[in-house]
Order: structure tokens, then sequence, then C-alpha cells
């Protein structure tokens, strides 16, 4: 092989490999924004994650739920940007966050939600009570049967009351324990415990007996929304975006969006976004609750 012919090879090769590091540096460019967590907020963090891509082609938001615990876990971890959450953190995390990390972790508001108690559309029942409530799902409650309620409901054979509820590690799970049970209340053993928040709402629409509960953001025509009292002598407020927004529905709730420190660059580009008035659209689209 002549020198000529030596020198075009190497040539090809170093335009090749010139290339594949243009492309690898062209991948390496774009910006991956991690975020974890709540399964109430899922929908619409993936919602916010699609459309921040026509706003910012070269961020990229990886969403995947898990449960709020599982977001704040990743954040104590320091393996998440942004972790989502339905229910405030508690001391212990923001410690642990501390400890592990050397920053704060930092709440950001960014919707407003209520959590909706859903029933079998074929369910006569049309309200119901905080206590009602507590005592369906508490481990003392005693209210075992739709009859107990002064119902009977078509299609349940035995009138006997199936508690569809949200695994442990949920943020709904934990706010509407201590909301609805109260604080050194836990749940009664035998729920049928799910682990996301459409799942809820699925397993009720085919299950006459079933009650359970989940974000105002996955109200469907398949399953019945029950209005809510604080208690037998107040007043029944139904989940709307306006009772939730005043505080007025007994179950209403922010959700959050969990930084490690106060956010910089292309993550607070990112929160800046959502709580703008583009980002806040979609909150509504997603039927929850903007922040403003």
């Amino acid at each position: 092989m002549n020198g000529m012919n030596r020198r075009g090879i190497v040539a090809v090769l170093l335009v090749a490999a010139t290339a594949a590091a243009a492309c690898s540096r062209g991948d390496s460019s774009r910006v991956l924004i991690q975020n974890k967590g709540s399964d109430t907020l899922v929908n619409l963090a993936q919602a916010w994650a699609e459309h921040y891509r026509t706003v910012k082609p070269g961020v990229a938001i990886a969403v995947s739920g898990g449960g709020s615990g599982t977001g704040i876990a990743a954040l104590i971890n320091g393996t998440v940007d942004i972790a989502n959450a339905s229910r405030e953190m508690h001391a212990e995390e923001k410690e642990q966050v501390r400890a592990h990390n050397g920053k704060d972790a930092i709440e950001h508001r960014v919707a407003r939600d209520a959590i909706v108690v859903y029933i079998s559309k074929s369910n006569p029942i049309a309200k119901i009570n905080v206590a009602d409530l507590a005592c369906i799902y508490a481990e003392d409650g005693t209210c075992q049967s739709w009859t107990a309620l002064g119902v009977e409901v078509p299609g349940c054979a035995d009138q006997k009351i199936i508690r569809v509820s949200r695994q442990s590690n949920s943020g709904t799970y934990e706010f509407f324990r201590d909301a609805v049970l109260g604080k050194g209340r836990d749940f009664k053993l035998g729920s049928r415990d799910m682990q996301g928040s459409k799942d809820v709402v699925d397993l009720v629409a085919k299950t006459p007996c079933a009650i359970g509960y989940s974000g105002m953001g996955y109200v469907t025509a398949d399953v019945k929304v029950l209005c809510l009292a604080k208690d037998a002598s107040s007043p029944c407020v139904a989940p709307t975006p306006e009772s939730a927004k005043s505080g007025e529905y007994p179950l209403s709730r922010w959700l959050y969006m969990l930084t490690l420190g106060e956010p910089q660059g292309d993550v607070k580009g990112y929160l800046d976004w959502i709580l703008s008035p583009a980002g806040q659209q979609i909150v509504v689209q997603s039927g929850f609750v903007p922040v403003n």
C-alpha cells in the first residue's frame, strides 16, 4: 500500500471518529432532569415534561412515580433533581437530606389538590362525613357494611364494604391517615392497597361494594364522587377546584416539588416555567387547582 492510500485511509478514520465524537457530544450536551415521586402528581408531571420539550428542546425531563416516600428517599440519596410529593416532608426527612447532602430540602408548592372519596355508580349514598370515613377505615372502626351507613348497594351481595386504599409509601395514604383517622390511629387491616392513584379509581369503578380515595385529578365518568362534611353537623362540600382552593373542602392539600437547596440553572428554569401561566394552565387541564 503506497503512502497516498495510507493517508487516505487515515483521513477517513479521522472523519468517522470526529463524527462519532460530535454525536456523543451532542447527546451529552442535552440536559436531563430526573424527576421522581408522588403517583398523584405523576400524570401532571408527565404533562409538564412533554410541554416543556417545546419550550426548551435541549432539556429533557425523566418522570417516574413510586409514591411520595420513594421520591423523598431519592432526594435524600441525591439521585434526583426534583422529588414530587403530595404531602409535606417530615422533620426527620429534612434532617436526613441535610445530613446526606449538606443542603436543605426546599418545598415548592406547584398545585392544589383535594382527596376525593370514590364509590361505585350503583351505590345510592350521596354524602359522607369524616367520622364515617374513620369508622370505615380506622383500625378501631366498626363500620363493616353499607347497611351500617343506612344504605343497601345493588350488586353488593353481602353489603360488606370493600376498602380500597394506597400503599404506605404514598403521600396520599399519609395525608388521609392523619386528616381522617387522626394522630395515633392507623388503618384497619384487610384493605386493598393500590400502587397508583388511577388504580384506586379503576378498582372502585368495577366493584359495587367498594369505597376508595384518590386525588381529584383522577375523577372519571365511571365512578361516583361523594361530597364530604367535617362532621355530622357541618355542611357537605363537593370536591371542586373552588372548594379545594378555598380550603372549604375538608381534604384539600398542596402538591409539592422538592429540591436540594434553592434550584439553580435548568432546574430553576423548569420550576419557574411550571409556576408561570403556561405551566399552571396545564394544572387546570389535568384536573387540579393552580397555585395562583
